[in-house]
C-alpha cells in the first residue's frame, strides 16, 4: 500500500460525520456570497440589458436615457472595458457583444443605487438590432455544417472488418437533451475596491483561480492585483466552473469605474436564460454482435450541442468519447466527434462532464438489441463487462474489472433480482393496463481531469501557538462536503481531534492557480495536499517529541517547537502522478482510476397516460474506503436523482419558430421546467458501499463520488423500457426518447400498439 492510501488505526476519516456547515444550512445562518452583499453599505446593483434575438447585429446602442431613470449610476459598456472585452479562455466570449449569439444575451449592465433602478434603467436603454439566421437545433447545424472546435476521432481495430464479421449489426440514431443545472443559488458575484485599486471579488465559483484570471484580463491588470473567495456555494454541479467569470468581471468593472461595491445577482428566470447547461447530443451509430450476444464493433458518430461558444465543449466531447464503451469490451471501435455551434446559451459543464452522454448511446443500444438478439437485456450486459487485462479504445488499461463483478452479483443477491423478474412477469401477464420493469445497469467512469495539467493542487496548514489548526486548499464548497472530508483528512494526518481543526474560506491570495473544483477530483486532490503539508509539520516536529518524550501532549509538542523557533505553518502540494493524453491521438491513460457502481430499479407505468413511479432502487457503489460514509452516501443519492431528472423528467424548450420569439428558453423557471422532487424519489432506496475497495494511490484509499452516482440512473430508463416493452409482443425493440418523459413512454407505448 502506499504511503498516499495508508489508513492510520485512530483515524478520523471513515467516520460517519455530519456536513460541516449542517446545523448552519438548516437554521439559515450559513452566508452565501448575495448574503455578504446585502451586509455591504453603499452598495450598487447591476441589471442586464438583455437582447431580444437568438441571432443578430447591434447597430446602435444607447445608454443615455437610463441617467433619467432616478437612482441610476451608471451604464456598462464595451467602451468602459479598459483590458479585453472577453469573459471566455477561449476568446470567444465577448462580455459586451456587438454580435447577439443567444436570445437573452447581456449587451450592456446598468448600475444603480437599488436593483429596482438598474432594472427600470436596463429597460430605458436603446437598442436597435438587426437580426441574422439562427440555427437552433443539433440537426440543423448538422446540415447546415455549423461547427466549432476540434473534431476528434477515437479508433481501434478495424471497424469494417468487425461489422462484416458480425452476425448482427444494427444501426440507429438517438437524439437527446441537455439539462439545467438549477443550482438553489443563482450566479452571484460582490466586487470591492480598496484604497490603492485592489479588487476583492467574493463569487459563488467553482473555479476562483480562473475567475481571477477572467477579472485581471478584463480589467487590464495583473493577477496579483485581484483576489476572488468563495465562502461556499448553494450548488454548483459544474455551471459554476466557466459561468461565473463574466459575471465577475461585470461586478469588478462596475466597481473600479465607481469606487463603490458592485453587486451582480442573477433572478432565477435570468440564469436559467442566460447560463449554459449539459450539452445535448445527437448521435448516429451501427454495432455488430455474434451469436453468443458479444459486441464486436461499434461506429459511431457523437455531435454535441455547444451552444454559441466553446466553453468547456472540446473536453466534454472528449469525455464522452471516453466513456461511450462504458463497462463493456468493444474490440472495434471508430467514434467521430464534432461540436455543434447553436445559437443558444454556451453548453457547459454538468456533473459527469460528457461521461453521461457517452454512456448513454451504449446503454440505448444494448436496451434496444437486446429482444431482437433474444437475450434478457442484464444477461447481455453482462456478457460484455470489461475482464482483468483488457484495456480501453483509447489504450488505458482496466484496473480492478472484478470490484464491478463483485458490486452487479452484490446488486443481484440484494434485490433478489430474479424472483422479483419472475412475479413482474406473473403481474405484467394479469394486467392489461399498469405494467412494471425491472432493470439492472453498470457504471465505470474515470477519475481525473482530462486536461493533464489541472491534476494538481495546492493547501496551507497553520498551526498556532495554543495548537489549533487552521487550514487552507484550493477547492470550493458547493454542498459535496468537501470541507467535511478535508477536515477529517487534516485531524487524521495530525492525529488530533476534528474540533481542534478549522477550515478557512477558499482565497486565491491564499493557495494560488488551483483547478476548479470539478471532475469529481477535489477530495483527491486537495485531500493529497492538505496530507502533504500536514505531515511537512509532523516531521518538524519529530524530533521535539523524541527530546519531550511520546507522553507529551499536542499543546506542549507545538508550545515547545516554537519557542525553539520551529516552522509551524506547511503548503502543501500534490500532483496526481502517471496520467497522459494525447487529445489528438486520443489516446493515452487520462484517468487515474475507474469508479464502480451497479443500480437496479424497478419502475411502474399506466398504459393510459404514460405516468410512472420509480417503485424501488437498489446501489451498490465503489468509492474505496470512504473518507466521509454519510457525505459519499449523500452524495450517491443525490447523484442517482439528478440523474432520474436528466433521463426522465428534464425537458429543456426553445422555441424554434419563426416567430419573433425564436431561440427564446421556453422553460426558464420553476414552473415550466420539471425538477426530480421527494415525489420523484424511490419509495424504496437502498444504498450500500463496495466492502473491500481500498483504491492504492489515492489519499487514504478513497474513491472520488461526486459524479459517477448520476450515471446509475440508467437503470430507471431501462426499467421503463422494460416496461414500456411489456405493453408489446415479445421481441420488439423498443425506442424511448430522452428524456423520456410520461409523454415520451405514453408515445412509446402508442408506437407498440400501432
Amino acid at each position: 500500500m502506499s504511503r498516499l492510501s495508508e489508513r492510520p488505526v485512530t483515524a478520523v476519516v471513515g467516520e460517519a460525520r455530519p456536513h460541516e456547515s449542517a446545523a448552519l444550512h438548516v437554521t439559515g445562518r450559513a452566508l452565501y456570497t448575495d448574503d455578504i452583499a446585502l451586509r455591504t453599505p453603499y452598495l450598487l446593483h447591476a441589471h442586464p440589458v438583455c437582447a431580444p434575438h437568438a441571432h443578430a447585429m447591434i447597430t446602435r446602442l444607447d445608454p443615455k436615457p437610463a441617467y433619467d431613470v432616478p437612482g441610476v449610476v451608471r451604464v456598462l459598456t464595451a467602451d468602459d472595458v479598459p483590458g479585453i472585452n472577453d469573459a471566455g479562455t477561449k476568446h470567444d466570449e465577448p462580455l459586451f457583444p456587438t454580435e447577439v449569439m443567444f436570445h437573452g444575451q447581456a449587451v450592456a449592465w446598468v448600475l444603480g443605487e437599488s436593483l429596482e433602478a438598474a432594472r427600470i434603467g436596463a429597460t430605458a436603454v436603446e437598442v436597435d438590432y438587426e437580426p441574422l439566421p439562427s440555427i437552433l437545433t443539433v440537426v440543423e447545424a448538422i446540415e447546415q455544417e455549423s461547427f466549432q472546435g476540434a473534431q476528434p476521432r477515437l479508433e481501434r481495430g478495424d471497424v469494417a472488418a468487425g461489422l462484416a464479421g458480425s452476425t448482427h449489426v444494427f444501426e440507429g440514431e438517438i437524439d437527446f437533451a441537455g439539462q439545467e443545472h438549477f443550482y438553489l443559488e443563482t450566479h452571484a458575484s460582490l466586487a470591492t475596491v480598496d484604497d490603492d485599486g485592489q479588487v476583492f471579488i467574493q463569487s459563488s465559483t467553482q473555479h476562483p483561480t480562473e475567475t481571477q484570471e477572467i477579472v485581471a484580463h478584463v480589467l487590464g491588470i495583473a493577477s496579483h492585483q485581484v483576489t476572488v473567495q468563495c465562502l461556499r456555494m448553494g450548488g454548483g454541479f459544474g455551471g459554476k466552473e466557466m459561468q461565473p467569470h463574466g459575471f465577475a468581471a461585470v461586478a469588478a468593472l462596475g466597481a473600479r469605474l465607481t469606487g463603490r461595491p458592485v453587486r451582480v445577482r442573477l433572478t432565477r428566470q435570468q440564469d436559467m436564460t442566460m447560463s449554459g447547461k449539459r450539452h445535448g447530443f445527437h448521435a448516429t451509430w451501427k454495432v455488430g454482435f455474434d451469436d453468443d450476444g458479444l459486441l464486436q464493433a461499434l461506429e459511431a458518430t457523437l455531435t454535441s450541442d455547444g451552444g454559441w461558444s466553446l466553453d468547456l465543449s472540446e473536453p466534454v466531447l472528449s469525455r464522452a468519447l471516453c466513456h461511450v464503451d462504458n463497462a463493456y469490451w468493444i474490440p472495434h471501435v471508430r467514434v467521430d466527434g464534432r461540436i455543434a455551434r447553436t445559437h443558444k446559451t454556451s453548453q457547459t459543464a454538468f456533473r459527469g462532464f460528457g461521461g453521461p452522454q457517452g454512456m448513454l448511446v451504449i446503454e440505448d443500444i444494448l436496451g434496444r438489441a437486446a429482444p431482437v438478439l433474444g437475450v434478457p437485456a442484464h444477461e447481455l450486459r453482462r456478457r460484455n463487462f470489461y475482464v482483468e487485462g483488457q484495456a480501453t479504445p483509447y489504450g488505458q488499461p482496466v484496473r480492478h474489472p472484478d470490484r464491478l463483478d463483485r458490486a452487479w452479483q452484490q446488486v443481484l443477491e440484494s434485490s433478489d433480482f430474479e424472483r422479483r423478474r419472475e412475479e413482474i412477469a406473473r403481474a405484467n401477464a394479469e394486467n392489461p393496463h399498469r405494467k412494471r420493469g425491472l432493470a439492472i445497469t453498470p457504471v465505470k467512469f474515470g477519475i481525473s481531469f482530462n486536461f493533464t495539467s489541472f491534476n494538481q493542487a495546492g493547501a496551507l496548514v497553520h498551526v498556532y501557538k495554543d495548537g489549533s489548526v487552521l487550514i487552507n486548499h484550493g477547492g470550493t464548497e458547493m454542498g459535496q462536503g468537501l470541507h467535511t472530508k478535508m477536515l477529517q483528512v487534516a485531524a487524521t494526518a495530525l492525529g488530533l481531534p476534528i474540533e481542534r481543526v478549522r477550515l478557512a474560506p477558499t482565497r486565491t491570495d491564499k493557495v494560488p492557480n488551483t483547478s476548479a473544483t470539478a471532475a469529481s477530483s477535489g477530495a483527491d486532490l486537495n485531500g493529497a495536499a492538505v496530507k502533504n503539508a500536514c505531515e511537512q509539520i509532523i516531521a518538524r516536529l519529530a524530533p521535539v517529541r523524541a527530546q519531550l518524550g511520546v507522553a507529551t501532549t499536542w499543546e506542549e509538542l507545538v508550545r515547545t517547537a516554537y519557542h525553539e523557533r520551529i516552522q509551524l505553518w506547511a503548503a502543501g502540494f500534490y500532483k496526481t502522478e502517471g496520467l497522459s493524453w494525447d487529445a489528438v491521438a486520443a489516446r493515452g491513460e487520462p484517468f487515474k482510476y475507474f469508479a464502480y457502481g451497479v443500480a437496479a430499479a424497478e419502475v411502474s407505468v399506466d398504459g393510459f397516460t404514460g405516468a410512472y413511479e420509480v417503485d424501488r432502487v437498489d446501489i451498490v457503489h465503489d468509492v474505496g474506503d470512504s473518507l466521509s460514509p454519510l457525505v459519499d452516501i449523500g452524495q450517491i443519492e443525490g447523484g442517482f436523482v439528478q440523474g432520474v431528472g436528466w433521463l426522465t423528467l428534464e425537458d429543456l424548450r426553445w422555441d424554434v419558430s419563426d416567430g419573433p420569439g425564436r431561440g427564446r428558453l421556453t422553460t426558464p423557471s420553476a414552473s415550466t421546467y420539471k425538477l426530480p422532487s421527494l415525489s420523484e424519489m424511490p419509495a424504496d432506496l437502498r444504498v450500500t458501499l463496495l466492502d473491500r475497495a481500498t483504491e492504492d494511490g489515492a489519499v487514504y484509499g478513497s474513491k472520488a463520488v461526486g459524479e459517477p452516482p448520476l450515471m446509475l440512473a440508467f437503470s430507471v430508463r431501462e426499467a421503463l423500457r422494460e416496461a414500456v416493452a411489456a405493453f408489446r409482443p415479445p421481441g420488439e425493440s423498443v425506442e424511448l426518447a430522452s428524456p423520456a418523459t410520461p409523454e415520451a413512454v405514453f408515445w412509446a407505448i402508442e408506437g407498440g400498439r400501432d
